[in-house]
Order: structure tokens, then sequence, then C-alpha cells
């Protein structure tokens, strides 16, 4: 009975590891854990999406998926990467600059996978709820964190409320989270589920309330107006948008009075601003104002290809001995802006393969929908928040672009060739 149960497990293993169904359910599952681990760990998602690709293989239809790599939102990534790698042979960087700057642009190639791969996989929305779970559950640690500073698995403890990464990311998935839950909450109150409404508003007030009185990040500060208001301007009446605006607006006046977390964050912008301008002291928005001085000079000096993959180090050291350089700002490897980060080293072509990227992914989420409308804001945090930040090529923001666009970019795709089938089937 023990070796016939042992056959029967091991046939049972042998039928599972030849089905590509079975293979596909365990793509989704590392593509579930991949998301549920990059609030995180770094390394655990990149080992995780690693699984994920090489799960892929076994059983790839080739011809299908070489096909899916014409259309543009998938062409468009891959020529920002390939420009980058072509861009390597006029730099005058040092190789390990050129590799090093190549890097980020590598995962732009996994976005057509995920299109491929969700195009055809109906657990799209489990990648969404792992994500939510995985940010929850972060900000319950970011609430111990600020009151047990010791709990933080970071060792300088310089941040308030953070466990691990840094206030920016938390921001950026908080800030995601929050206003993406403001479309399924809106959907639920008009079918009556209220109770599950209600569960969805307070997590996307959890969010909220741990950015203003725990830690929040002066990006999310200036994008969460523009993320509501593309809600607003897509789903609601101008009545609804009144009257949310102004709760919003005395919700707002509120935590400005209560949380001088809050304050204390929204002042440094004008005090860092006068800093730089009025005493030359080099602050955070005094060092991006240097970069960006300095980034459309390098820009003009190669308009046309820029100055090559990996240079922008360079560039920033020789003009950090120029006399103009403000004293004590930090030579930086890029701009602290996605377009200016693209221009210096792969110049107009760069910039116009940059706003392809962002214009055809838009388009793509142009419908109606859960997956259409977390694609879109995926799509408007980054642009908005690029204005900063080289997001697009940072690590975490990056891939939760590449993940957020290319999993609702399939779901979407699935829905609307699905929609096509019930058209013809129906005429």
């Amino acid at each position: 009975m023990t070796a016939l149960a042992g056959e029967t497990t091991a046939q049972m293993l042998w039928r599972r590891f030849r089905s590509p169904a079975a293979w596909s359910e365990t793509v989704d599952l590392f593509a579930i854990l991949t998301v549920a681990s990059l609030p995180w760990s770094t390394s655990l998602a990149a080992i995780f999406n690693a699984a994920f690709l090489v799960c892929m293989v076994p059983f790839l239809d080739i011809r299908a998926f070489l096909q899916s790599l014409t259309r543009p939102i998938c062409a468009a990534p891959i020529a920002l990467f390939v420009l980058a790698l072509v861009g390597t042979l006029w730099s005058d960087a040092a190789w390990g600059a050129r590799l090093y700057a190549l890097s980020p642009t590598v995962k732009l190639l996994v976005l057509p996978v995920l299109l491929y791969h969700f195009e055809r996989s109906s657990r799209g929305n489990w990648i969404f709820i792992a994500f939510l779970v995985s940010c929850a559950l972060l900000s319950v640690m970011s609430w111990l964190v600020a009151f047990y500073p010791n709990l933080t698995l970071k060792p300088d403890h310089l941040e308030r409320g953070i466990f691990v990464k840094n206030y920016i990311d938390q921001s950026q998935e908080f800030t995601l989270c929050a206003v993406a839950l403001a479309y399924p909450v809106g959907l639920l109150l008009r079918e009556k589920r209220y109770w599950l409404a209600g569960l969805l508003t307070a997590i996307a007030l959890s969010f909220f309330v741990n950015m203003v009185f725990v830690v929040v990040s002066r990006t999310a500060l200036v994008t969460v107006p523009i993320m509501f208001g593309v809600f607003a301007l897509l789903h609601l009446r101008w009545r609804s948008i009144a009257v949310i605006s102004a709760a919003l607006i005395a919700g707002a006046a509120i935590a400005w009075q209560a949380s001088p977390q809050l304050r204390k964050t929204a002042d440094t912008f004008s005090r860092d601003y006068r800093l730089y301008t009025q005493e030359s002291v080099p602050t955070s928005i005094g060092e991006r104002l240097e970069y960006w001085r300095h980034a459309v000079q390098f820009f003009s000096e190669a308009p046309l290809v820029g100055h090559g993959t990996g240079s922008s180090q360079g560039l920033f050291e020789r003009a950090a001995k120029e006399p103009s350089w403000v004293l004590g700002v930090r030579v930086f490897p890029n701009p602290h802006n996605q377009m200016l980060h693209v221009a210096i080293q792969w110049g107009i072509i760069g910039i116009v393969i940059l706003y392809a990227i962002w214009i055809l992914h838009l388009l793509l989420f142009r419908g109606d929908g859960l997956a259409n409308w977390i694609g879109l804001l995926i799509v408007v945090q980054n642009v908005f928040t690029s204005l900063f930040n080289s997001h697009l090529f940072d690590f975490h923001e990056g891939w939760i672009y590449v993940i957020g666009v290319g999993v609702a970019g399939g779901m979407v795709i699935r829905a609307q060739r699905e929609g096509a089938k019930v058209v013809k089937v129906g005429s």
C-alpha cells in the first residue's frame, strides 16, 4: 500500500509537472509573492520575480509571445532598454558605471512578460489584494515603530515610523493604496454593500492617518491632490465633486492643526528654498535646483543623443569642481527628475521614448473597471512623482510601475478580447 501510495504521489507530481495549468498557477503564485514582499524586501522581491520568469519558460508560446512584443505598449519599454544598451557605446564613463546605469532599465523588459501572462491569467486581482494586504501590515508596523523605535530594522533609527526601506517608498505605497480604494468603495456604495465599503474606507483612512501623524514624503503631499483630482474627474458628478472637495478641505484643515509632523513636512518646502536661494545652504530642494540647473546645461551640450549611458555621475562630479556649484551640495548620479535623467544620457531620442511609454500606457487604461483605474493611477503617480525623482528607474517605484502596469494592462487586454468575442458571437 505504501509503495502504491508513493507511486500514486509520484505520478500526480509528474502530471502537474507536465501540466501547463499547474505551471500557470505557479507563475501566479510567484507574482503574488513578488508584490507581497516588495514593501518589505528588495532581495525577496528580486528572488520571487526571477522565479516568476523562470516558471514562464516551460510552456511559453514563443510565437504568440513574440507577436505580443510588437504592440506599442510593449515595444516602447523595450526601445528604452535598447537605447540605454546602445548608449553605452558613446559614453565616456567607466564600463562599470555604464553597466550600473543600464541595470535600472532591465526591469522594463519584464513589463511585456507581465502583460502577456496576465492577458491569459484570471488571477490578476489577487496581485492587487496581496499588495494591499502587505501595505496594510506595513502600516501597522509603522505605527509600532513610531511608538517603539527599537523595533525598526534600520540601524540608524533616524526615520520616524519606518520599519524597513525609507519614508519615500512607504509614502508611495500608502498613497497608491489609499487612493486606489476610492474606486471599489464607490462601486460598493452604489451596490449598497455598506459593510465592505466601510471596511475598505477604514483601510484607506488608516493609510492617510499614518501619513498625517507618523511620516509622509513631500512628493506624496504634492501628488495626492492630483490623484484624487483624476478620480473625481473620471468617476464623480460635479455636485459630488463639490461636496467631497469641501469635506477633504475640512479634513485637511483638521489634520493640519492636529499633526505637528504634517506641518513640519510642509514647512520644509519654503524653509529649504529660502535657505538655498538666500543663504546658499545645501538643502533637499536646493540640491534638486542645483541638479536641474546643471542637467539642463548637460542636455544642451548633447541634445540629440545625450552623453551616453552612465555619463551623469562624471558630469556632476566635474560640475561640482566649478565655482558656480553651491558648496555642500552632494554629487549625485542623477538629477532627481526622470526626464532630465533620460535627457542627459540619451537626449531628445530618450525623451521621446520616455513620453511614448507614459502616453501609450495612459491610453491603455481609458476604459472603466478596477484594472483600468489601478493602471491609470499607477501611471499618473509615476509621471508626477518623476518630476522630483527618477522613479521609473528607482528599484521600488520602478517595480511598482512595471508590475502594476503589466498586471492591470494584461487584465484590460483580456477583458477587451473577451468582450470582442461576446460581441462577435452575439452578432
